[in-house]
């Protein structure tokens, strides 16, 4: 299907790449921000929510931008694919294009071609993972809060 194989390792390589830097932020920050929770005072456990919930989504947004770049560099390249919709991709656009993707949300406007769909296949699933890892993060944290208000 494929006439240039270097192209394609260089996709996996990269899409291998991302995948590891933004799964790795996502255990790291969901780290930091428990730790943060837990410190905070007993007069602040309303607050204690929302501050989670902003947390888990400047991570998100952080991860999308990974993911953004990751797509912005690969179109550089030769041969590792294009991008249907858009005649130039911008840096904003390869970021949108990760957004619509990390969240599962789909292709509408701009859809990636050739080998960067390895990517756009890849960064679906890890969204969709990382997303469900928040919510469980999310409903955990509460939990938590609620047993304590229970005491």
């Amino acid at each position: 299907m494929y006439q240039h194989w270097d192209a394609n390792i260089i996709v996996v390589i990269a899409t291998g790449l991302a995948v590891c830097v933004v799964v790795l932020t996502h255990y790291e920050g969901l780290i930091l921000l428990s730790r943060w929770l837990v410190r905070l005072h007993e007069s602040q456990r309303r607050r204690k929510v929302l501050y989670g919930i902003f947390g888990v989504l400047v991570l998100h947004v952080a991860e999308i931008w990974i993911f953004g770049v990751t797509v912005w560099i690969l179109l550089q390249l030769p041969d590792t694919g294009s991008v249907a919709g858009v005649h130039a991709l911008s840096l904003l656009d390869a970021v949108y294009l990760a957004a619509a993707t990390y969240t599962t949300l789909g292709f509408g406007d701009l859809a990636p071609v050739g080998p960067l769909r390895f990517l756009a296949g890849t960064m679906a699933l890890t969204g969709f993972v990382l997303i469900t890892w928040s919510a469980s993060f999310t409903y955990l944290e509460m939990s938590r809060d609620w047993r304590e208000r229970g005491r």
